[in-house]
């Protein structure tokens, strides 16, 4: 529950600072001199961007908790108990060992979003972010796909 409010908190501050900076862009946007114009239309593109940004990670969070929960319900979660660091992140070492089942269960099947799903926690627990966002992004694919087939 704490991410999820900090989560918030930040999406929250991140849309105020758009705000301003779109406010600050239609400003310079309205001065006479060519470069304040210039430099208004650039600011322009930033919120609109970021917007887009932002928009794009809280539905890429919702996606992922839904499939989670999900997958909680079905009883499909990995069962692999990795054990942590003093630091409270996953041991590695553990945690590569037990990514090849994870591996094989998507070359097995690789139209399935639960392979998917717990492959990205796999990766995720070896400490490999980007490759877990990738397999999660994958997998939200797929659960999607299957939902409108259904």
């Amino acid at each position: 529950m704490r991410v999820r409010i900090a989560a918030g908190v930040m999406a929250l501050l991140l849309a105020l600072y758009l705000v301003f900076v779109a406010q600050y862009a239609l400003l310079l946007f309205g001065s006479p001199e060519p470069i304040a114009k210039a430099m208004g239309v650039a600011l322009i593109v930033l919120p609109i961007i970021g917007s887009w940004a932002l928009v794009t990670e809280i539905l890429f969070g919702v996606r992922a908790e839904r499939l989670a929960k999900t997958l909680e319900n079905e009883g499909g979660l990995p069962d692999d108990v990795v054990p942590l660091r003093p630091s409270g992140r996953p041991d590695r070492e553990a945690a590569d060992a037990a990514f090849p089942r994870y591996q094989a269960e998507v070359e097995a099947d690789p139209e399935s979003w639960q392979a998917w799903f717990r492959l990205a926690l796999a990766y995720d627990a070896s400490g490999d972010r980007r490759r877990a966002r990738w397999a999660t992004r994958r997998s939200i694919s797929l659960s999607r796909s299957h939902a409108r087939a259904s």
